[in-house]
């Protein structure tokens, strides 16, 4: 089990500066988010993260918190990190004290942290929800401290998306472009699109060999890059940073380190898909509400607190639905501490996340999804998210049908946003159940409307829309007339022939009260 000088080292002089460090330490438990008003769930040997501790009084509270529960180590940003009576209350409590340094996101060093103690560990990581994705990872960053020797420089060993998933401990080569890759877990979008332009990862699609790509006019340091290939697949890519052009020699034996990361990132992939399937089946049963749910939720220590069901469609033109969502599955369930638990039901990704504020909860996920899909490539398939109500642990199922029935307006186009949310939905939702209601009791079949409908169908007038604007305007023909984009002339003309093909008195309210939920129904009913 490695120490707190072993973590801060692995994860590099760049990010972390120790403090204090007592003489006799033990190994490091777990990494937890201690926040100004919650300290969290602090056990023995864990490392505490001070997130939004600003103040002296807090800092020196945290740490006397930390002490009492054992823990080994306290993280904080600068200026507090300084202050002469945090660091002697540190000593006093024999804890460790790790200043983060200025710009570094929390987010990001939780799981560098986390990546580090996984890389301490050959086998899965426990198994639990919280450690899906790390599962594996220990062999690859041993591997990553082993190429880097072989090529005498930093290397990072990233998955075909460009994600990283490892990398060496060593970090005497280094420029902006490997720090935000290492803290972002991806190479950066300027960063992707100046190697791209390059022909850099076409030559990574087609080759095999080192590929040699010289200092950029911004600064970045030259790389060497290689593919890792399995049966012709593309499984990633390993990316060393170096001071300049490398000999034949060193080149060749960084690419026939390729072979043996090939190997480790199968292994890595056949144990992240066993504890996905693995996970996903408990949640599907928190999901199907059925009667092992609590067993279900025990093992997945899931807390009592309400959560929400957030409804993940992924579709592709090209026919690639499987590929894009796992590669949101993914995305999705990286993050600060516990991710969302996720699975998959007909093709559908269904996320659960706590409804509440703050690390972990929905309001930080919806956030991140809206940055996700802002970022995506035009030519990416933007996923249709849909959210449910929030429940209790027992009335999943409830908050997952109302995701269904917000992500069926959606996919009928009724409604286009980002993320739709049922609550925010409420008027939409009662004119579709509306309208789900009256066709199933056939009033489609009664009265006069069907002359309208043939009409339009025979001779392509709009009299179905011109009818609806009218009972949505009564008395305004310039707001009718408006919302179909004609004159006011042309809409009254429309009018009297609706009326005539009609035959029903318009003047009587219960005529149009009739005829407008016809209308709603034919227009809301999605299934229609």
């Amino acid at each position: 089990m490695v120490d707190i000088r072993g973590l801060v080292e692995r994860v590099g002089p760049t990010l972390l500066r120790p403090v204090v460090v007592p003489e006799e330490t033990g190994g490091v438990g777990d990494v937890v988010i201690a926040e100004t008003e919650d300290p969290g769930e602090i056990g023995t040997a864990d490392v505490v993260l001070g997130v939004g501790v600003t103040s002296r009084a807090d800092a020196l509270e945290l740490l006397r918190e930390c002490g009492a529960r054992e823990a080994t180590a306290v993280l904080l940003k600068p200026p507090v990190s300084c202050e002469e009576s945090v660091v002697a209350a540190a000593a006093d409590a024999g804890l460790a004290l790790v200043e983060v340094r200025r710009g570094t996101a929390w987010a990001q060093l939780v799981w560098l942290l986390r990546g580090a103690l996984a890389g301490t560990d050959a086998g899965p990581a426990g198994g639990s929800q919280q450690q899906v994705g790390s599962a594996g990872l220990g062999d690859l960053f041993r591997v990553a401290d082993a190429v880097a020797e072989v090529v005498d420089a930093p290397v990072t060993i990233e998955d075909a998306h460009s994600q990283v998933l490892a990398y060496s401990a060593r970090q005497d080569v280094t420029d902006p472009a490997r720090v935000s890759t290492i803290m972002g877990r991806r190479q950066p979008d300027d960063v992707l699109a100046k190697f791209r332009a390059r022909g850099t990862f076409r030559q990574l699609s087609r080759g095999g060999s080192a590929i040699y790509v010289p200092e950029q006019p911004d600064g970045t340091l030259p790389r060497l890059v290689v593919p890792i290939r399995m049966g012709g697949e593309l499984l990633g890519s390993m990316w060393a940073v170096v001071t300049g052009e490398v000999s034949e020699q060193r080149a060749s034996a960084f690419a026939e380190t390729a072979a043996l990361v090939a190997l480790q990132l199968l292994r890595w992939r056949v144990i992240t898909d066993s504890e996905r399937q693995r996970s996903a089946r408990l949640v599907r049963s928190l999901l199907e509400g059925s009667e092992g749910w609590r067993a279900a939720a025990n093992e997945l220590a899931v807390g009592a607190e309400p959560h929400r069901v957030v409804a993940i469609d992924v579709r592709a033109s090209d026919g690639t639905d499987e590929g894009h969502r796992l590669a949101m599955w993914e995305w999705i369930t990286r993050g600060i501490g516990r991710g969302p638990m996720v699975a998959e039901v007909g093709g559908v990704l269904y996320a659960v996340v706590p409804d509440r504020s703050g690390t972990g909860g929905w309001p930080a996920l919806r956030e991140a999804l809206l940055g996700h899909i802002r970022e995506m490539d035009a030519a990416d398939p933007r996923p249709l998210v849909a959210v449910g109500t929030a429940a209790p642990l027992a009335e999943l199922p409830v908050s997952r049908g109302r995701a269904d029935e917000v992500l069926a307006l959606l996919r009928t186009g009724m409604v286009e946003r980002d993320i739709a949310v049922h609550e925010q939905l409420w008027h939409t939702l009662v004119l579709t159940r509306m309208a789900g209601a009256a066709s199933d009791a056939g009033v489609d079949a009664l009265g006069p409307l069907a002359r309208l409908r043939d009409n339009d169908h025979s001779q392509g007038t709009e009299y179905l829309r011109t009818l609806h604007s009218w009972l949505r305007h009564p008395g305004d023909p310039r707001a009718a007339s408006g919302e179909l984009n004609v004159h006011p002339n042309t809409f009254r003309y429309r009018m009297k022939r609706v009326s005539a093909l009609l035959g029903a008195d318009l003047d009587d309210a219960d005529v149009r009260s009739a005829l407008l939920v016809q209308l709603l129904a034919e227009r809301w009913n999605p299934h229609g």
